[in-house]
């Protein structure tokens, strides 16, 4: 039965990273989203991580999706634009090489990973010795404010650079601008 739910979940997923991929239409590409999203909560359940499947439908396929759908009908999906004037010359050379740039360092981040990996494959400290019963706590707040705070402070510098670029995209150009 784990093995159907996992394939099941697993097609899933892959169904909607696809329909993300190929859905020419944004509103579309974001429900193709909702449906990962569902897939991998799926995989949480699976695992009996019920809190983390929770918080993936309320969280990311509920507000997350939302904040999507909400940034694309506010940049307009119905207007047409001229693909073939290019706004800035050189963004796509800069796209390749930023994305060469994330790709060496998830390759380096995965093998730098693999040893606390197999450290840690015993899982959280269970034993309440020291700890007045709170070590998962007491781990999960070293691990969060500790090993992975850059990562954190990243995530919430892109989350802000991403707001500024979609009011910059939304705001309507006067007349005499274009």
């Amino acid at each position: 039965m784990e093995l159907v739910v996992f394939v099941l979940a697993s097609a899933m997923m892959l169904i909607g990273a696809v329909g993300v991929i190929t859905r020419s239409n944004p509103v579309h590409a974001a429900l193709s989203l909702v449906l990962t999203l569902f897939g991998v909560a799926v995989h949480f359940v699976a695992l009996e991580a019920y809190f983390l499947a929770a918080v993936q439908i309320i969280v990311y396929a509920g507000a997350i999706v939302v904040l999507f759908l909400f940034v694309i009908m506010l940049l307009g999906v119905d207007k047409a634009e001229n693909l073939s004037a290019e706004p800035l010359v050189a963004q796509r050379w800069l796209a390749g090489v930023a994305g060469l740039g994330l790709l060496g360092l998830l390759v380096v981040a995965a093998a730098r990973g693999a040893d606390v990996l197999a450290t840690r494959a015993g899982g959280l400290d269970t034993s309440a010795e020291g700890a007045g019963g709170d070590a998962n706590i007491q781990q999960l707040a070293r691990s969060v404010f500790g090993d992975y705070v850059v990562a954190f402070e990243l995530t919430s510098v892109l989350l802000v650079v991403a707001v500024v670029g979609t009011v910059m995209l939304a705001r309507r150009r006067a007349a005499g601008d274009a």
